[in-house]
């Protein structure tokens, strides 16, 4: 029973509670730049590049071929899928990265300042004594050998 216990406390923990609602949100403010990116910037950049779609750009390395078969339906040669770099998804992925990761900056800012402003600031340590201070305590500690 005490590790169900220990497990217990540890899944009912702020920070785990507080880290599982932050991943939920963080995977559905995803989706909603992913929507908006799609949806809304993407489509402007392609009007500004001449109705380019950028999902749809790549660099084909190697072209499709159908397989070729002879008169009996025997395959002489097989099939080849196309090899190509899909680069058009990853400058949109990239811009949706950028957003999000813009977003989480700002958040974070906004956070440590909210942070900064509620912890009391230290007091400030008294300055150190002045050299006059010094040379008069010099002489005091002098005078006490004296006596």
């Amino acid at each position: 029973m005490g590790l169900i216990k220990e497990f217990k406390e540890f899944a009912v923990r702020g920070n785990l509670v507080d880290t599982a609602v932050a991943f939920v949100m963080g995977v559905s403010f995803g989706k909603i730049v992913t929507s908006f990116v799609d949806g809304m910037v993407m489509p402007l950049v392609g009007m500004l590049t001449g109705g380019v779609d950028f999902n749809d750009k790549k660099w084909v390395l190697q072209d499709a071929a159908a397989a070729v078969k002879d008169a009996a339906g025997t395959v002489v040669t097989p099939e080849v899928t196309e090899v190509s770099v899909k680069y058009g998804a990853f400058i949109t992925n990239l811009i949706d990265f950028v957003i999000v990761a813009f977003a989480v900056f700002m958040v974070i800012k906004a956070l440590n300042k909210i942070k900064q402003e509620a912890t009391p600031a230290a007091p400030a340590t008294p300055p150190g004594p002045t050299e006059a201070e010094k040379l008069l305590a010099e002489i005091r500690d002098s005078l006490k050998k004296v006596d």
